[in-house]
This record gives structure tokens, sequence and C-alpha cells, in this order.
């Protein structure tokens, strides 16, 4: 049963559709409509994140495709991506916009 999701290839954390406890299985669709299985390291509350690929302190989380902060420590795929794990970062949209221009 598909319990997390993912919404862009690019996403390296997925969202959990329904409370999901510790050591049981995760159940997502990858694009190409297989399904991925993966254990939870912790329990994860409904709508939270959680990792699908290991992540290296410093790392950029992704998740709808977009850049959501960086990883403050090491993540191992099924933990929980939450605050205590994952720092916000405020990128240079000025930068950006000159730099498109």
């Amino acid at each position: 049963m598909i319990n997390a999701v993912i919404i862009d290839e690019k996403d390296n954390v997925a969202v959990a559709i329904e409370a999901i406890s510790k050591n049981n299985e995760i159940n997502f669709k990858l694009k190409d409509k297989t399904i991925k299985t993966i254990t939870a390291l912790d329990d994860i509350t409904i709508y939270h994140k959680l990792a699908i690929k290991d992540m290296a302190e410093g790392d950029k989380v992704t998740k709808y495709g977009e850049h959501i902060g960086e990883a403050n420590q090491e993540i191992k795929i099924g933990q929980h991506v939450h605050i205590h794990n994952v720092k916000s970062v405020r990128e240079d949209l000025d930068k950006q916009i000159v730099s498109n221009i």
C-alpha cells in the first residue's frame, strides 16, 4: 500500500500520507510507476517528510522539485526529515534575478 508520495524526480524526500511507525515499510511510486519500498528508521507523523536518499551534512533537501533547506547532519534513508535535522537557507533572490537578465 502506498503511504508516502514524491512529486518530482529531483526530490530526496517523500511526504507521509499516513502516520508511519518506526521499522514499518514506506512505499511510494516513482515517475516510471514502479513502487519503491524502504524501512522507516523513525516514527513519522502524517504529512511530514522522510528521506528517500542518504544525505550528508550540507546537502540540499529537495521537496516538490524545490530546495527547502539543507541537512544540518547526516540523514539516512527512512529517517524523519524535519526541523531537528534541516536548517533553513535563504537564497539570494536578487542575485538570481540579475543573473537571469
